[in-house]
């Protein structure tokens, strides 16, 4: 057990390297609190035929929804400072955040697609972190180059040493 521990724990630390690459090499947002939770899925599940919609699929509806909600409440807002009690900016902030994770949590569910780290997604843009199209359209690219960064490993895995999976022993 303590081997699929660290392979997992690498293999997660793996992934988001991958995109902290691109993210230092750009100067764009590539890398984003939701996904580690998304990194950490794809390692220990280690299957890439549901997780690769499912993710993907998951974090587009996070993106677009957040999207939305910001631009029909909060849009020229944005979460960097707490806002003052009962202020208006509050306010539409929270609407957002409330619509976003409403759509978000929808929308996973009418195409059952549910990745729970694309509720973080949803908030991370409806709070206007990373709220413009282009950061929402590169958002979803980061997930995408998650998953297929995921996808090749997998291939490669399995190329090398027969099974997609390494096989765990429990002691």
């Amino acid at each position: 057990m303590e081997r699929r521990r660290v392979g997992t724990s690498l293999y997660a630390g793996f992934l988001f390297a991958v995109l902290g690459l691109i993210a230092w090499a750009s100067g764009q947002p590539f890398i984003f609190p939701s996904l580690g939770p998304s990194a950490f899925i794809l390692a220990f599940e280690r299957r890439v035929e549901r997780t690769e919609r499912t993710v993907i699929g998951s974090h587009l509806i996070g993106g677009v929804a957040g999207f939305l909600a910001y631009l029909l409440f909060a849009n020229g807002v944005a979460l960097t400072a707490t806002p003052p009690g009962l202020s208006v900016d509050g306010l539409r902030l929270a609407a957002s955040g409330f619509t976003s994770v409403v759509l978000t949590s929808w929308g996973m569910i009418a195409t059952d697609m549910n990745h729970a780290p694309a509720c973080a997604t949803t908030l991370i843009v409806s709070l206007g972190l990373l709220s413009t199209p282009v950061q929402v359209v590169i958002i979803v690219v980061s997930v995408v180059v998650l998953v297929e960064v995921h996808a090749v490993v997998l291939y490669l895995f399995k190329a090398v040493v027969g099974d997609s999976h390494p096989v765990y022993r429990n002691r």
